[in-house]
């Protein structure tokens, strides 16, 4: 230690030196600290005092200066016992204006040390130190907290949790020894104290202590339900309410609430003009329908759903959002609330909500609800007319994607319904957003806006006019392309595109497009396992659509289109023939994924009729050994499996080779009992097809021929079709009178018409020549356009599940197993066959009942 003073009369400066000796090497100058002496343990300690309580610098860096080293200069710089005096480092005290000795140091450790306490009490308890008491600092660096100071902050919360147990401790006690006073006051038969009784129950349920006694005790809940509903006092009702709604946070408060009768009593508020008591009611009885179970009977049995829909019409949007969430929870799954919500008139509400309002939440809300409602066949009519498919698609552009994808599901629901009531200028820019929406990233929403577009276009041309205009064949090929073997998604992609390949102005050019935008091929692949029957029953109505167009005649062949239709024909003709040889008349025993092989068989033979059109096309067929097969169809007992085996057969008649294999087969015999057939369509194409295998017969056996075909196919209200001399056209031949309106093609869902295969009468028909019967016996009904149209059934899309179903991961149908896909065949105009008969729609599911349809009865 040195003083050094800087001038006369300056200050004295103590400073203390440490030497550090350097040597000086190739590479630089290092200490050497080998020499230093070992420190005293004293004084080790007694200097991390010092430098505990004074900021040497080190931590802070406030007045810490780097030292100056350099390599020894000469002997001079020594000192007397030899040591090198020029390079030393500054003690710690060398920042202070002022030095400090030893005694001062040790006076300021006593001093802190005597402080120490009451620091700590100001940093823990500041509260208990007395006015104007001066506490020695111990930090001196601002950005550097102290230990004390650090543990401040927890000490802080610590205290105040020790001293809430304390006040709540305190709470439950209070209201414990309060509770039976305050019931009985609430019982009173003065409403003054019954009024004051509940404001002070009110101001105990706001603390959780004195909420949790509260309920606990049943005789106080009761006493609360019982004020509720007998007084006159609004404050009373509004403590009142206000009690149940803070009880019903906790699952203890909502059981008692619902033990105690609560909920009736909340019902009845729903119809109060106070503000404060009908949200209080509101979120009370929204609490109970989420948690408490039987919370929903009990609010159903009270009225609840006409208090709810009624409220609809208020115009705050939050209140609004909580009200529709009730809505839809009663109304789930059950089909009585949906019924009390159309009698409400809550459809034209929801609607309107819908059109009004843009808060995300109310409009996510009210979805849901329309969802639920989507699926019943009374609320979809009325959603349809009050604009609900206009108010839905309006959000289909909206940020939030929950309440996309329920406005696509409720309006895939709604598809149905819609595509005969809506007006049908107001869907073009619904119909044009699906068409755009089918090109998105998202699964779901590419599904459903498949199965709307498919539901939109069925019977309905102006529909399908916009879809192609606004380029929804190419959309739709590319997503079929797209989706590989996700058959939720190719399957209605699929049915639409066959309703737009038919019956509408530019069916022609919607047919040359799936062509040229390279849609065949894939077409034909999904004739192929993987798929499975309903999007195979899909894609052969469709192929029958597009062979009305020459063009695709060749590519269908060259595609192998003809060898997999035969495939598929013979393997379901098996199946039909297995079962009816094992006696089977379960009801679901003829399905195979909810599809008939009686359809596989009338859609496979009907698309190979047209497709036989063209000549190559028929040397093919001729060449699989298919003819014998469909002559023996011409002995089913379905009327329009009749139809289409005579009708193909009716095209393979016009080469000689194939005329003689038919009759070789044996198929005169058939066909002659055909010519009595009370269908137009059969009895034409079986006497087109008797007049072209007589064409090399000899004159006498046309003659013959001609007035057997004349006097069958006269009606009662028509005059004969032809002279028995003048027939040689088998075209004029085969022209019935007009035809009635089509049928009707099939809604993409689980519930339009009832299948062709039982819509045609049921034949009494032998399956072999030996066995054909009498005319007199052979229809046990009228003729088939005697059969009134079938109307669908309620569910819409309801089964198209985006999740795996019964039959595999991307089957589209519901619990009931039932499938889509009613066929849009279009007329045949060539041979005038009355097409409406050929209806490949789906059967009614296995096990159809109604109430395992509602897929979408639900929130995801």
């Amino acid at each position: 230690m040195q003083q050094v003073r800087d001038r006369p009369g300056g200050t004295t400066h103590t400073i203390t030196y440490q030497t550090v000796t350097t040597t000086k090497t190739a590479q630089g100058n290092y200490m050497d600290l080998s020499g230093m002496p070992a420190m005293d343990p004293k004084q080790q300690t007694m200097e991390w005092q010092q430098q505990s309580y004074l900021d040497s610098g080190i931590q802070s860096g406030a007045t810490t200066q780097a030292p100056s080293l350099s390599s020894r200069q000469g002997p001079e710089e020594l000192d007397d016992d030899g040591m090198d005096t020029s390079h030393m480092l500054m003690e710690w005290n060398q920042g202070f204006q002022e030095g400090f000795t030893q005694e001062q140091v040790n006076e300021m450790n006593q001093q802190l040390i005597q402080t120490r306490s009451q620091r700590v009490r100001a940093a823990m308890f500041p509260e208990t130190l007395d006015e104007g008491t001066q506490i020695p600092s111990t930090q001196f660096d601002p950005n550097q907290p102290t230990a004390v100071q650090r543990l401040a902050e927890p000490s802080q919360m610590l205290k105040h949790a020790v001293v809430n147990l304390i006040n709540y401790q305190d709470d439950a006690d209070l209201a414990t020894r309060a509770i039976p006073e305050l019931t009985k006051l609430l019982n009173d038969e003065d409403q003054v104290v019954v009024s004051q009784a509940a404001m002070m129950v009110h101001q105990l349920s706001k603390k959780e202590a004195s909420r949790h006694a509260i309920m606990n005790s049943p005789q106080m809940v009761a006493a609360l339900v019982r004020a509720m509903q007998t007084t006159n006092d609004v404050e009373t009702t509004r403590c009142a309410a206000g009690t149940l709604h803070n009880l019903s946070h906790h699952r203890q408060g909502l059981l008692s609430i619902f033990k105690s009768g609560g909920i009736p009593a909340l019902v009845k508020l729903l119809g109060s003009q106070v503000e404060s008591v009908l949200f209080y009611a509101i979120t009370t009885l929204h609490n109970l329908l989420l948690h408490q179970e039987g919370s929903k009977m009990a609010v159903r049995l009270a009225g609840g759903l006409q208090k709810m829909v009624a409220l609809l019409q208020r115009n705050n949007v939050k209140f609004l959002a909580i009200v529709t969430d009730c809505l839809q929870i009663l109304a789930y799954g059950n089909q009585e609330s949906k019924l009390i919500i159309l009698a409400s008139g809550g459809p034209g509400e929801l609607v309107r909500i819908m059109r009004t309002y843009t808060y995300e939440k109310l409009l996510w809300t009210t979805s849901r609800v329309l969802k639920v409602l989507s699926v019943c066949s009374s609320n979809k009519p009325a959603i349809v007319e009050a604009g609900g498919m206009q108010a839905l698609g309006q959000h289909l552009s909206h940020q939030s994607a929950r309440l996309v994808q329920n406005c696509l599901w409720t309006l895939r629901n709604l598809s149905d319904a819609a595509t005969k009531q809506v007006r049908q200028e107001a869907l073009e820019g619904l119909l044009q957003t699906l068409v755009h929406m089918l090109s998105s990233n998202d699964i779901n929403i590419v599904t459903c806006a498949a199965g709307i577009l498919s539901n939109l276009t069925c019977n309905n041309g102006r529909n399908k006019m916009i879809v192609c205009q606004v380029g929804g064949i190419e959309a739709l090929v590319r997503t079929i392309l797209q989706a590989g073997d996700r058959e939720d998604i190719t399957e209605p992609a699929v049915c639409a595109l066959r309703h737009l390949t038919s019956r509408h102005p530019e069916a022609e050019m919607a047919q040359n497009a799936v062509r040229l935008h390279y849609g065949l091929p894939v077409l034909v692949k999904l004739l192929h396992p993987p798929s499975r029957w309903p999007l195979i029953k899909a894609v052969i109505g469709l192929m029958r659509n597009l062979a009305l167009c020459p063009a695709n005649h060749a590519p269908l062949r060259e595609q192998g289109a003809l060898p997999r239709l035969i495939q598929l024909l013979m393997r379901a003709h098996q199946d039909t023939q297995r079962r009816a040889s094992m006696g089977s008349t379960s009801s679901q025993g003829g399905y195979v994924d909810g599809v008939r092989m009686e359809e596989i068989v009338e859609g496979t033979v009907g698309a190979l009729h047209i497709l036989a059109r063209d000549a190559h096309n028929r040397a093919v067929i001729r060449s699989l050994n298919c003819i014998p097969l469909f002559v023996q169809l011409l002995y089913s007992n379905i009327e329009n499996i009749q139809r289409v085996a005579a009708g193909v057969l009716c095209e393979l008649a016009q080469d000689k080779e194939s005329a003689e294999i038919i009759e070789a087969e044996g198929a005169t015999a058939p066909l002659t009992e055909l010519l009595h057939s009370r269908n137009e369509g059969v009895a034409t194409y079986a006497a087109a097809v008797l007049f072209r295998m007589s064409e090399d017969k000899p004159q006498d056996y046309k003659k013959r021929l001609s007035v057997e075909l004349t006097s069958s196919l006269c009606r009662a209200d028509a005059m004969p079709w032809a002279e028995p001399h003048e027939l040689h056209d088998p075209g004029m031949l085969m022209m019935p009178p007009d035809e009635p309106a089509y049928r009707g093609e099939g809604m993409f869902s689980h519930h339009s018409s009832v299948s062709s295969v039982h819509s045609g009468h049921q034949s009494t028909m032998g399956r072999q020549p030996q066995q054909v019967q009498p005319r007199a016996g052979l229809y046990s009904t009228g003729s088939y356009h005697d059969q009134p149209p079938h109307t669908p059934i309620e569910h819409g899309m309801d089964h198209m599940d985006m999740g795996p179903g019964p039959g595999g991961p991307h089957h589209m149908q519901g619990a009931a197993g039932g499938h889509p896909s009613h066929s849009d065949y279009p007329q045949d105009l060539d041979l005038g066959i009355p097409t409406a008969d050929l209806n490949l729609e789906g059967l009614p599911p296995q096990g159809g009942d109604n109430n395992q349809l509602a897929w979408f009865d639900t929130d995801l």
